[in-house]
């Protein structure tokens, strides 16, 4: 398999990403079960099996494509279900729900900074290591960035995404009860934001102003811990 080939670039994108949203997805699921609902573990959805989750497009298509044009890397998967109803605290068990996903992988992220860590040191700094370490190392460090920039996307405060369930949780009932409302239109918002807002006034770059600086943030103080696990005379 060549690096500089269209496999291997797709490949190091759909294991990331396919890894990334499952534990996203799973991660609600186990949430809400520690919080009184077992909706997704009766439905069976609590499995790692990424078949139980993937969902064709929005998890391998997409996000390949995205790659190979150069545009912002991003996917989904089947949701898991969740029943707030059942949460012993609803309101809050919400909250908590909806932050697991992006928290788990931010934990994700700083794994995969580890990971090359690990990874520099156990080659020691080889300026030309084989074929899998390289594909090992392009998917740990695409595994970062997609992780950082999954949860960094879904905090976002537009239905359906975590960041609304976020708010909802944290508003007033009577104003909670209006933001809900808006959920009926959130994913033409999502549609106007990923694909027509950049179609007819790429210049904007909307995803990258809101998402990027966030994310670049994160990215540079995990390559600090990338640095600090490899040793500082092999980064």
């Amino acid at each position: 398999m060549n690096p500089d080939g269209i496999i291997w670039s797709i490949a190091t994108v759909a294991i990331p990403m396919i890894l990334a949203i499952v534990f996203h997805e799973v991660a609600h699921g186990w949430m809400a079960r520690a919080l009184g609902d077992p909706t997704a573990a009766e439905a069976n959805r609590l499995s790692l099996n990424p078949l139980r989750h993937v969902d064709p497009f929005g998890t391998i298509i997409l996000p390949g494509l995205l790659k190979l044009t150069g545009a912002p890397v991003f996917g989904w998967a089947k949701p898991v279900p969740v029943d707030f109803r059942r949460l012993r605290n609803p309101r809050w068990g919400m909250v908590a729900v909806a932050a697991a996903g992006p928290g788990v992988n931010f934990i994700l992220a700083a794994v995969a900074a580890i990971g090359l860590g690990l990874l520099v040191r156990a080659t020691d700094g080889s300026v030309e290591p084989g074929l899998p370490v390289l594909f090992l190392a392009d998917n740990l460090r695409n595994f970062l960035i997609v992780n950082l920039f999954l949860g960094t996307f879904n905090l976002l405060p537009i239905p359906p995404f975590d960041g609304s369930r976020i708010v909802m949780g944290i508003l007033p009932a009577p104003l909670a009860h209006a933001y809900g409302k808006i959920e009926r239109y959130g994913l033409l918002v999502v549609f106007a934001i990923l694909v027509i807002l950049p179609y007819f006034v790429p210049e904007l770059r909307l995803v990258e102003r809101l998402v990027g600086p966030p994310v670049q943030w994160m990215a540079q103080h995990l390559a600090q811990l990338a640095a600090a696990v490899a040793g500082p005379e092999l980064m």
